[in-house]
């Protein structure tokens, strides 16, 4: 995607790009396009090793050294955040609200007191935030935010909490120089290890991969070379502002989404996960079935309309694309 002539402040030097959080699988998939593409990137992270970039240590609570990172840099993307992927004991969900609040907190003070801050601040979000619905697609304008579904479990009642609660820190910051952008991202789908398309390719591969619960509950998900692409058309875009949905204009019944990567893999049929099966395995496993069970119908409607193509629009190109990148690489290493 073509950036902005004006956007990098210098011609004479690459755009430097701070990502806190910027270790995760999210994380080290853009860092790793982001560095080939000749930006400068900082890491800042707890001491996690990254692949690329220049990793600055940063405990995520406490302004420190690490702030000066900001000084004259173009974008910070903040994807700080503990994973979800956990039971919600009071423990966990102490944490998860916590990491996600705090970090946002923290970034919006580096920003505040820069002397030459930021242009663009891309603050990760969340598409859980809109309801669990099967009647109509959510976008930034019309969408129904979550929280009031009579049958909706206290489970997914406190993700709606976290979610407005994170992009609520990241509103009230004061960054009157700074382009603020929330991105309410899908699950986004790369070959790589450690992510959501290796887990569900995984169960595909065993025989399990049929449809779950009823399979009525939307999918909505990103292909990881659009997500990319997204956020460089958003670095670009200066009109841009607020909650941007990151997501494939086409989210699909779980049913239809299974089956479709069954077929991109060859395999005819996957055994069907009943809710009561799914709730015991997210019991043994320790997570949440929210992850599976809640329908996720949510459509790009702002990016769309700036003009943004996506390369994957449609789960079928994008199953078979993922399914070949996973066999080379498995055939690689």
């Amino acid at each position: 995607m073509a950036r902005g002539p004006d956007f990098c402040r210098s011609r004479t030097r690459f755009m430097k790009i701070v990502m806190p959080g910027g270790s995760g699988q999210i994380g080290a998939l853009l860092a790793r396009h982001l560095a080939k593409q000749g930006y400068e990137v900082v890491i800042l992270s707890r001491g996690r090793a990254c692949p690329v970039g220049r990793v600055v240590p940063w405990d995520a609570e406490h302004l420190g050294d690490w702030a000066v990172e900001l000084e004259g840099a173009d974008v910070v993307i903040n994807l700080a955040g503990r994973s979800v992927n956990c039971r919600y004991s009071r423990r966990n969900r102490r944490e998860i609200l916590a990491s996600r609040i705090n970090s946002t907190r923290l970034v919006g003070q580096a920003i505040a007191i820069a002397k030459d801050p930021p242009r663009l601040w891309l603050q990760a979000g969340t598409a859980t935030i809109y309801a669990h619905r099967f009647d109509a697609a959510n976008d930034e304008d019309t969408g129904i935010l979550g929280g009031g579904e009579p049958e909706a479990p206290d489970t997914w009642r406190f993700s709606i909490e976290v979610a407005n609660a994170w992009e609520q820190a990241c509103n009230e910051a004061e960054a009157p120089h700074t382009r603020k952008v929330i991105l309410r991202s899908a699950m986004t789908m790369s070959p790589d290890p450690g992510g959501v398309f290796a887990v569900l390719l995984g169960l595909v591969r065993r025989g399990l991969g049929g449809r779950a619960g009823d399979g009525r509950q939307y999918v909505s998900w990103i292909h990881a070379f659009d997500f990319i692409a997204a956020l460089e058309w958003l670095m670009a875009h200066r009109e841009l502002t607020g909650p941007i949905n990151i997501s494939a204009p086409n989210p699909l019944p779980n049913a239809d989404f299974m089956r479709v990567l069954r077929e991109a893999w060859g395999r005819g049929c996957g055994l069907p996960a009943s809710r009561w099966m799914l709730e015991a395995g997210a019991f043994v496993l320790r997570t949440e079935t929210e992850l599976i069970l809640k329908s996720r119908r949510v459509v790009p409607g702002r990016l769309l309309t700036s003009g943004f193509r996506f390369r994957f629009p449609d789960w079928a190109g994008a199953a078979v694309d993922l399914c070949d990148r996973w066999r080379n690489r498995r055939s690689l290493a």
